[in-house]
């Protein structure tokens, strides 16, 4: 698998350029250039808010497989320009007649949501290693014990509404305990609950904006194999929603989005003025806040980690990927269940 798949070109200023000059991809603005970069170096373009791309690169991209992504301002996905679709029918169907059969769902679905548990159980025994209050350990250790006995009644059912209940508890459980784990700026970065359109504090806008980032790659990893993104097995169907890209994001909202903001806040790297509060209450990350969280999310992306399913370190970034690689094997009855990803 190409390393190429970790190159994306992001834009975020505002009236920006974005056009194909040779084989290269040219950022301007205000008549000056910003960034030029080989287009045989990216796998991808995503904007954000006010930027414009010029139609002949937009074809180079389709054709050649790149897609390119629009954003608004808060990371929040508007569409997407990919060229023709990859794999084959047979595998789309494949996926069609899995979703179909209720069992065969449940158990894809199934192993999703023990994923994501996984991975929430893993993040709260990292931060559990970490702190030092006493109480706050205490919490974290009652809220892991109690999302190990979500999984032990998870592996026993394959009704579908069960399982998105234990998930949806885990989660909860999860988010209740999620401000124990931040141990810096504790004043300007206080967590109450998770909310989101418009996000209410900077813990959410931060989240937010990685969920947005972590999606957009889970959508291209489902296009790259030939999959179809809307159609999930956690997620129910619902028009304009990428149910199955939505479905690979959950392995990785914990181990990677929710890991990196903990990270970013703990070490003082992102800090109160990197934020901005809009009438009507909304908190939006700002101009500078969202440089540094591309730059680590890129750099967390070349993090060597080990798959199970590898003789060798992969990057993390290829993970989604992978797992969309994994799914499709399985849909096509090469392997008998689906896979998903926990760290080690």
């Amino acid at each position: 698998m190409s390393m190429e798949l970790l190159n994306t070109l992001f834009v975020m200023t505002q009236g920006a350029y974005v056009h194909q000059e040779g084989e290269t991809a040219k950022v301007e603005a205000d008549g000056k250039k910003l960034i030029q970069t080989p287009l045989h170096h990216l796998a991808g373009i995503v904007t954000f808010g006010n930027v414009m791309v010029s139609p002949h690169l937009v074809h180079k991209c389709s054709l050649e497989g790149r897609t390119v992504t629009f954003l608004d301002m808060n990371g929040r996905f508007l569409g997407r320009v990919v060229g023709p679709t990859s794999g084959n029918v047979l595998l789309r169907d494949a996926q069609y007649r899995a979703h179909c059969d209720p069992d065969a769902r449940a158990r894809i679905a199934r192993s999703i949501a023990a994923g994501k548990m996984h991975n929430l159980r893993s993040v709260i025994l990292r931060a559990h290693r970490e702190i030092l209050d006493e109480g706050k350990k205490e919490d974290l250790a009652r809220v892991s014990n109690w999302i190990s006995s979500y999984l032990s009644k998870l592996s026993g059912t394959l009704d579908i509404d069960e399982i998105r209940g234990y998930e949806g508890q885990a989660t909860a459980d999860y988010f209740e305990v999620f401000d124990n784990m931040i141990l810096a700026q504790r004043t300007d970065f206080k967590f109450s609950s998770r909310n989101r359109r418009p996000p209410r504090d900077r813990i959410n806008a931060l989240l937010s904006f990685l969920y947005a980032l972590v999606l957009n790659d889970c959508t291209a990893s489902a296009e790259g194999v030939g999959l179809d993104p809307q159609f999930g097995y956690l997620h129910a169907l619902r028009s304009g929603r990428p149910s199955l890209s939505l479905d690979l994001m959950e392995e990785f909202r914990p181990v990677f989005a929710d890991r990196l903001a903990l990270s970013l806040i703990n070490r003082k790297q992102l800090q109160k003025q990197h934020f901005d509060e809009r009438p009507g209450g909304s908190v939006l990350l700002n101009d500078d806040g969202r440089k540094i969280v591309l730059a680590d999310y890129q750099k967390r992306k070349h993090t060597q980690i080990h798959h199970s399913l590898l003789k060798s370190k992969a990057p993390l970034g290829l993970v989604p990927h992978l797992q969309a690689r994994i799914l499709a094997r399985h849909l096509r009855g090469d392997m008998r269940e689906y896979l998903p990803y926990y760290p080690r």
